[in-house]
């Protein structure tokens, strides 16, 4: 016997909504939640749930959302406007058009970003030859809409808050605006969905009596958290969603073996990959993609942003790591900055506000304090000294540096690119270096010889003393 064929699923993304009460120039759906825009993560967990194409509904900074979607090329999501602002039901018929009858649709929303991948699939299956809804029991349910069910238990239709009476405004089941159903359905369902309510707006709401009346199958999804489904609508319950975001990851990233000294002060925005035994202090923002391996440390209020950082470093207090890659057994920090193109061998130290950028340092090499080390290739045990600069730059174009190994380069010196420093060469403190250094020598280059002035006697402040 053949097995039927399984319904393609498609999303629907309401994105329209001005949202005023955020206060801001910028669409709702575009403010972040975990270094991502909330919009970007309803697409992401439609993705993992199952839903071959989402269709997003624009309206306010429609724009804006536009351009954030250009990063996609061609795989962005189709969009339909929604240029007036005529309730749920309207809105996701300017979607509807442009999906097949044979699909099943899911309901989503740009300002809800924490519903789970778990909890769509299961309001995919839920849906089987019928409608699904995902509900959820609020101790104080005002001003959502209430699920109204017969002496049965089955659902019979959704009534908002404001068409609501008594009796049912006491109902604890919500709905979270998360359905699922055929197309086809769907069509003609809305073809029938009036305005005449409070709002004088067409609620998608509405189907579910009319499904009903169609004694089609209704199901429930009970949400596992009211913070799942909760939207967004203002920057208190933004700061809100983000907390639940970090909670959420940090209890998984725990589970996964991460040591937190403070899982309420963690924050990624990105994704984290950890090895065993790593350990993170508080304040530490992650962004982007992070790889720690075993034995890493992290200390406190220090930014990882797209590194990769090898088993047994350590990244002391107040360092930013930006787009970098650490060999193992490094010591980094405190008050240290990794830019992009930062490459660091195995057992390299960098230490109290030491820049390094777009250089390759080799195994060994040091450079512990007060040094800035740009377009450079570092050979294998060097060591640069306090306030040591690689002069890059010329106004117009950057040139590189290259040391030999075991050099050593004194303190306070300045090597002005391009140039060599050879293998073993040594730079007296205070060198001003244009020229190629030879391997195995001392090099120096002082603007003049020190002298003292006797009988000198210091400046007085014209007036006197103040």
């Amino acid at each position: 016997m053949a097995m039927p064929m399984k319904k393609p699923v498609h999303a629907i993304i309401l994105a329209a909504g001005q949202g005023k009460r955020m206060k801001s120039a910028k669409p709702k759906v575009l403010h972040l939640v975990g270094g991502t825009p909330m919009l970007g993560h309803v697409l992401t967990t439609a993705a993992a749930a199952g839903v071959s194409s989402s269709h997003l509904v624009l309206g306010h900074g429609a724009e804006q959302v536009q351009a954030w979607l250009a990063r996609f090329g061609d795989g962005a999501p189709p969009t339909a406007m929604q240029t007036k602002q005529l309730g749920t039901g309207h809105a996701v018929l300017q979607a509807l058009p442009e999906i097949p009858d044979s699909a099943l649709v899911v309901i989503l929303y740009g300002d809800v970003p924490l519903v789970s991948a778990e909890t769509l699939r299961a309001l995919i299956a839920a849906a089987g030859q019928g409608l699904a809804l995902v509900t959820v029991h609020l101790p104080q349910p005002h001003g959502y809409g209430r699920i109204v069910r017969d002496s049965a238990g089955r659902v019979t239709g959704i009534v908002e808050e404001k068409d609501a009476d008594e009796t049912q405004r006491a109902i604890c089941e919500v709905n979270t605006g998360l359905l699922a159903t055929s197309a086809k359905r769907l069509k003609r369902w809305l073809a029938h969905v009036k305005n005449d309510n409070a709002a004088g707006e067409y609620y998608l709401t509405d189907v579910v009596g009319l499904a009903a009346k169609d004694h089609v199958p209704i199901n429930t999804v009970t949400a596992a958290s009211a913070q799942e489904v909760s939207g967004v609508n203002d920057p208190l319950q933004l700061a809100q969603a983000e907390r639940a975001y970090q909670r959420l990851h940090a209890e998984r990233l725990q589970r996964e073996g991460l040591y937190l000294a403070d899982p309420a002060r963690f924050d990624l925005r990105g994704t984290l990959k950890i090895g065993q035994d790593v350990q993170i202090d508080v304040g530490v923002i992650v962004e982007g993609e992070v790889e720690l391996g075993d034995n890493v440390r992290i200390g406190p209020y220090c930014v990882l942003r797209n590194v990769r950082i090898g088993a047994g470093t350590q990244v002391d207090a107040h360092s930013v790591l930006d787009t970098a890659e650490v060999g193992a057994r490094c010591n980094i920090g405190p008050f240290a900055r990794l830019r992009p193109g930062a490459l660091l061998g195995d057992g390299v130290h960098i230490g109290n506000f030491v820049e390094i950028k777009k250089s390759t340092i080799g195994n060994g090499s040091k450079a512990n304090h007060l040094s800035y080390v740009g377009d450079a290739v570092i050979g294998e045990r060097v060591n640069i000294g306090a306030g040591v600069i690689t002069c890059n730059y010329d106004g117009v174009n950057k040139h590189t540096t290259v040391i030999g190994d075991d050099a050593f380069i004194g303190t306070d010196s300045q090597l002005v690119a391009p140039v060599t420093i050879g293998r073993a060469a040594y730079i007296a403190a205070g060198s001003t270096i244009a020229k190629n250094a030879p391997e195995d020598a001392l090099t120096i280059n002082r603007a003049r010889e020190q002298k003292s002035i006797s009988g000198w006697k210091r400046p007085t402040r014209k007036g006197g003393p103040t």
